[in-house]
């Protein structure tokens, strides 16, 4: 596959879909940025391409901080072509364990951490007429479950925010990419306690998502069994959805 692409950031590359993501990327002959908090991991993702992978320590948690390196990062490196904010948490809260400090943790890394990332890489872009920015969401963006309040309106922040940004950049020549996955196998999912159907093996997951960028789609969810229950739950009566979602986790 000819790739558009030649220098690419991804967040969140130390496990999970950011890795696999990275890799894939990196095999296209894609120099790669590849971002996140855990040096080893980092380490050990190079050694798997280091021709095109190029660690980056970076804790998306700090907003500030993040915006800032990113900025700097498509200043020095010649101007990124593809920034992929990938980075993301869960956690499960029933209402008598909420915790403050947990909730900040989900949006702090979901939403500001996520929206940071993009906009460090948006005015290199937006001045060069080309790029190509992504999120990774979730399927969850579109549907209320028990216990991951946190989680799913962070998503929803995601979505909506790009879906948004792309009317602003897109007659800029800059391209947005909502990604919506439904289960993929990660240390996040490993920690679920409720059945997760349709589970995809990371590599698939990662391919998958590699070809909707490639292809510039503006909105990809997947695997399409999960993304058609999620449209139907949305097309049923509220009062019978809350039903429905109290008994699913």
């Amino acid at each position: 596959m000819t790739t558009p692409f030649r220098r690419a950031l991804v967040t969140g590359a130390s496990s999970g879909l950011g890795r696999a993501l990275a890799l894939w990327f990196a095999r296209q002959g894609v120099v790669v940025y590849a971002a996140a908090r855990r040096v080893e991991q980092l380490e050990s993702l190079k050694a798997e391409a280091p021709e095109h992978i190029i660690p980056m320590v970076l804790d998306v948690s700090d907003a500030d901080a993040t915006h800032d390196a990113v900025r700097a990062l498509d200043e020095s490196c010649g101007g990124l072509d593809l920034v992929v904010a990938n980075a993301g948490v869960g956690d499960q809260m029933s209402a008598e364990k909420v915790e403050w400090s947990r909730v900040r943790k989900v949006l702090d890394v979901n939403v500001l951490g996520a929206t940071a990332t993009l906009c460090g890489a948006l005015p290199g872009m937006v001045a060069r007429k080309r790029g190509q920015l992504v999120g990774v969401s979730s399927l969850a963006a579109s549907i209320s479950l028990p216990k991951t309040a946190a989680y799913n309106s962070s998503k929803s922040f995601l979505t909506a925010f790009l879906e948004s940004l792309r009317l602003d950049v897109e007659q800029h020549g800059v391209a947005v990419t909502v990604i919506h996955p439904g289960f993929v196998k990660s240390e996040m999912t490993a920690k679920n306690r409720f059945p997760m159907p349709f589970l995809l093996e990371t590599d698939d997951a990662a391919q998958r998502v590699g070809r909707a960028i490639m292809g510039q789609a503006r909105f990809f969810s997947f695997p399409w069994p999960t993304a058609f229950v999620v449209w139907l739950a949305g097309a049923l009566p509220r009062p019978l959805l809350r039903f429905i979602a109290r008994r699913t986790i």
